[in-house]
């Protein structure tokens, strides 16, 4: 059998997927914190049909003679550059500026997200739009974070120093540091969490799970965990969030290298079938 034919058959493999990957990109455009994927092409084993030889004293050294035997998926490449900012005014509505990745709770697994557009829910639990828990620390006498994880929440019975009796909390806001700051009617402004973050030494590593979240993996790293303006984890701008960062003109054009790529790849099939044919019928 030709291996053109088979050639062609994984041209329209990889051509397909790249279809798929730059048609999600391009679904979500407009989808708050979501990075776009890329696809990496690479070539198949080849077939050695002669193999190099080195010089002697008769005659020079000849190369070797191989045809390669098509081409498959090498990677599908995650870009996390920042995506562009949108003013919401809502408080809870958070953009991370720089690199980092917010801290949410799923169950029992820990995930992390860009997407910072959280709202509390009726215990008074920082969520995500799908009921994730954010992730943040308690803060001790002088304010700095202590202990493990812990869900970030209105909760002001576990404040350090503790809420005088009858002080009630009348409205917050959270900083570019992460802090929750509660504003209670004595006139005082209490620290009452800070916002978790983390940072990977492999980003690209990490496995998505939808909902614009992802998982840890093998090869992403333990997950390097902090708060706001530490290393190299960014700063926190509120009343705003992260948009997308596809980039729609980029992507359009993928489309069209993948739509060419995948009508060349079916006609080295379609000229392979006619060369099949030409061969059969060459005894009449």
């Amino acid at each position: 059998m030709l291996r053109s034919l088979f050639a062609g058959i994984s041209g329209l493999r990889v051509n397909q997927t790249m279809l798929d990957v730059t048609g999600n990109n391009i679904a979500n455009a407009n989808t708050i914190g979501f990075k776009s994927s890329s696809t990496v092409f690479q070539d198949t084993l080849s077939q050695m049909l002669t193999a190099a030889s080195s010089a002697n004293a008769t005659r020079g050294g000849t190369n070797p003679m191989q045809v390669g035997l098509g081409v498959q998926l090498a990677a599908t490449n995650t870009n996390f550059n920042q995506g562009a900012a949108q003013t919401t005014g809502r408080p809870t509505d958070l953009m991370i500026q720089g690199d980092g990745m917010f801290v949410v709770q799923k169950g029992n697994e820990q995930l992390y997200t860009r997407a910072g557009a959280f709202t509390f829910d009726n215990n008074g639990t920082l969520v995500t739009p799908t009921g994730n828990r954010v992730q943040g620390y308690a803060l001790d006498a002088a304010g700095l974070p202590t202990g493990g994880l812990i869900d970030v929440t209105l909760n002001t019975g576990a404040l350090t120093p503790p809420v005088p009796a009858g002080v009630q909390l009348t409205s917050y806001n959270i900083g570019a540091d992460g802090k929750l700051r509660g504003i209670f009617d004595d006139g005082v402004q209490r620290d009452m969490a800070q916002l978790a973050l983390a940072n990977f030494n492999n980003p690209m590593g990490l496995e998505k799970v939808g909902e614009t979240s992802f998982r840890q993996s093998a090869n992403s790293g333990v997950a390097q965990l902090g708060v706001a303006g530490q290393g190299r984890l960014g700063t926190l701008v509120g009343g705003a969030l992260e948009m997308s960062n596809v980039d729609l003109s980029a992507e359009f054009t993928n489309l069209i290298l993948a739509q060419r790529g995948f009508q060349a790849s079916s006609r080295v099939i379609t000229t392979s079938d006619q060369v099949l044919e030409d061969l059969v019928n060459i005894k009449r």
